[in-house]
């Protein structure tokens, strides 16, 4: 029993001792947690020192940014007068190229055998000349107007055509001896005679001449361009009918300087 007590006794002065010797202990592991370890003060002092020696970086400066001149040396705004009144530039004249001269003109005077019949209706030619000259006396100087008229073609024939009986003889003779033309006298008007017979020679020329100025011949004017036959028209532009000297291939105007009067 004795053993037993002493025993329980130690159990419990045990049990009490390591109750009083635990609180110390955590406390002490704590401190010691809590002091650094000499490697660990040693880099932080190293720290400090290479911290305090190393050079601070500073911040470049910023210069102040330079105005542009172009809004440095704007111009003072113009009062709407002033627009006005200034005109915008005007533009810049532009460069004329001159033409490069022209090549002189070859003159190439070219003869065409032609063979011309020339038509007269007597009875137009005359009251037209007698109506424009006021004198009945006047008559067609045919030795001025004729070759005129040809322009140094070839004359097939000339037939002079006139109503009446009453046909001047010095007047047939002077144009069968100059020109070998013929005087053909008409029952009433020569428009049909002529006509007539400018449809028959019409195969044996290259162009008619009708000496009048009346639009009857209009008809007989396109029928002879028809065939390929060159017309023209001789008369006086005041008596002259605008239809026929339209339909001609030309028009030859007959003044009073080819007449002459009778004495």
């Amino acid at each position: 029993m004795a053993r037993e007590q002493n025993t329980n006794r130690k159990k419990t002065t045990v049990r009490s001792s390591r109750k009083s010797s635990s609180p110390r202990s955590t406390t002490a592991q704590k401190k010691e947690e809590q002091k650094p370890t000499t490697r660990q003060a040693a880099s932080k002092r190293q720290a400090r020192q290479t911290g305090s020696n190393a050079p601070q970086k500073r911040s470049p400066r910023r210069s102040p940014k330079k105005a542009p001149e172009e809004t440095k040396q704007r111009p003072a705004p113009q009062s709407q007068t002033s627009r006005k009144i200034q005109a915008p530039p005007p533009p810049p004249a532009e460069l004329k190229k001159e033409p490069a001269p022209a090549p002189p003109e070859e003159k190439i005077n070219i003869k065409l055998d032609q063979s011309v019949a020339i038509l007269i209706d007597g009875n137009n030619i005359e009251m037209s000349l007698h109506s424009i000259s006021k004198s009945a006396s006047s008559m067609i100087n045919f030795d001025k107007l004729v070759p005129a008229l040809l322009q140094n073609r070839s004359l097939s024939r000339l037939i002079y055509f006139r109503e009446g009986k009453s046909i001047s003889q010095k007047l047939a003779d002077r144009l069968q001896k100059l020109f070998h033309g013929s005087v053909v006298p008409c029952y009433k008007s020569a428009d049909i005679p002529l006509s007539i017979k400018a449809v028959q020679v019409a195969s044996k020329v290259d162009t008619i001449i009708i000496l009048s100025g009346d639009a009857d011949y209009v008809e007989l004017v396109r029928h002879l361009k028809h065939d390929g036959i060159r017309v023209e028209i001789a008369a006086f532009p005041a008596t002259s009918a605008e239809i026929l000297l339209s339909e001609a291939d030309y028009f030859f105007p007959i003044t009073v300087e080819y007449s002459f009067a009778l004495k």
